[in-house]
């Protein structure tokens, strides 16, 4: 079944390991504390060893990437025999052949008339594209974007992120002609910020990960997309979290049957290898003239040939195991065995998600915290989340045996019932 009890968490060489990482690494990035974190050494499927010798059943995905499990085999060759042949190559210059087998691919999996991508390296490059890709459009700079909405931390990500803790620090580098409404924003509301701000751009997420999966009513993006079509505005879905068959679903924007301009994606796309993409349709793309060999938007990586042959191989992992019907189905045995929770334990306030994410609330951030320590030390790796910090995020590898995952969650109900 995987995972097992655990006597000293982190262990001697986790910490010792802490104590590199405090002398060397900024100190902004990683949280170091006497009981926390493990230091990961080896992962596969949904286990995780650290240096220790300790092994974690993994409910993370570590953010939602694995969902092919980690260190997928099929990926791992891949990777490897890649690597034999061409490891960089001249991004935007000489481009490789695997990097036009992959633009091909996503233009086949992506919904409606979504068929042009631009390849980067994280979510946050591709919100700046997208952000990019919007204004040459229509060239009206107002954004409408999300409270609770997480795009990314680079400037241009950071300025239509809706979590203030991310964007107050830096508040006089963070452009101010972005508009937040709660979401979802009532419709009759988001028409009036139309009218009075000159909206030209619109970016959600169809699910809110990081604000602890948040989903919207039905019917709700169908709206936003007609207000987009009636005032002339670009519209952008963040699928960085969602894509790639998380919800059960290839792209979660497909429960409603609405597709956007740009779509950003990410995460789960090469299955850990850095790599991300906003694939748009062919209108809203064309606002970039072509190159006159100097591209206006790239990076030194872009179309990494190691990341473009990840991708390949794990996008047909994902169709070759049915990996999002699979996260439909577990989800839904996941879904109902969390929605016991809260007449399990008075802890538990609410339970929200689809497919394979799941998001559990509890009384404060400070619980939350306690109760990620405590299911660390009984062995499952679950994260917080929460635009206050008081939800516990769950995002399995979809590969996770059934087992393995219905006994993590009685890991994490137990720590808990022992934090009540």
């Amino acid at each position: 079944m995987g995972g097992r009890r655990l006597k000293e968490i982190p262990g001697p060489r986790s910490r010792e390991l802490a104590e590199r990482l405090r002398a060397h690494e900024s100190r902004g990035v990683t949280f170091l504390a006497d009981d926390f974190p493990i230091f990961w050494e080896s992962a596969e499927g949904a286990l995780v060893t650290d240096v220790d010798g300790n092994q974690f059943i993994d409910l993370t995905s570590a953010f939602g990437v694995a969902t092919a499990g980690h260190t997928n085999p099929h990926v791992h060759d891949a990777i490897v025999a890649q690597s034999a042949k061409l490891v960089h190559g001249l991004g935007d210059v000489h481009p490789s052949r695997v990097r036009v087998e992959l633009l091909e691919k996503l233009a086949a999996l992506a919904p409606g008339e979504l068929s042009v991508s631009f390849l980067c390296n994280s979510g946050s490059e591709a919100i700046d594209f997208a952000l990019k890709t919007a204004y040459l459009r229509n060239k009206r700079p107002g954004i409408l974007a999300f409270t609770g909405a997480y795009h990314g931390l680079t400037s241009s990500a950071l300025a239509v992120t809706g979590i203030e803790k991310f964007r107050e620090p830096f508040a006089p580098f963070v452009r101010g002609d972005v508009r937040f409404g709660p979401f979802p924003t009532p419709l009759h509301t988001m028409e009036m910020e139309f009218r009075a701000w000159k909206i030209g751009t619109v970016i959600v997420e169809p699910i809110q990960g990081r604000a602890g999966v948040i989903v919207p009513p039905r019917g709700w993006l169908a709206g936003v997309r007609a207000l987009c079509d009636l005032y002339g505005a670009t519209l952008i879905f963040d699928e960085i979290y969602t894509g790639f068959g998380r919800t059960g679903k290839m792209f979660a924007c497909e429960y409603e049957g609405v597709v956007p301009d740009l779509m950003c994606v990410g995460k789960a796309i090469a299955n850990g290898v850095p790599l991300a993409a906003v694939i748009g349709t062919r209108k809203a793309m064309d606002a970039w003239e072509p190159s006159r060999g100097e591209a206006l938007h790239t990076s030194t990586y872009l179309g990494n040939p190691l990341a473009c042959a990840a991708a390949l191989a794990n996008i047909a992992q994902i169709e070759e195991l049915g990996l999002v019907e699979r996260a439909a189905r577990v989800g839904a045995k996941l879904g109902a065995r969390l929605r016991e929770l809260p007449e399990r334990t008075p802890l538990v306030s609410a339970v929200r998600g689809r497919g394979m994410l799941w998001g559990i609330t509890l009384p404060s951030p400070e619980l939350t915290f306690a109760i990620t320590k405590a299911a660390l030390r009984l062995g499952t790796i679950v994260l917080p989340s929460g635009v206050r910090g008081d939800v516990i995020t769950l995002a399995p590898p979809v590969t996770i045996d059934e087992g393995q995952l219905m006994h993590a969650v009685d890991l994490l109900e137990e720590a808990i019932q022992k934090s009540a």
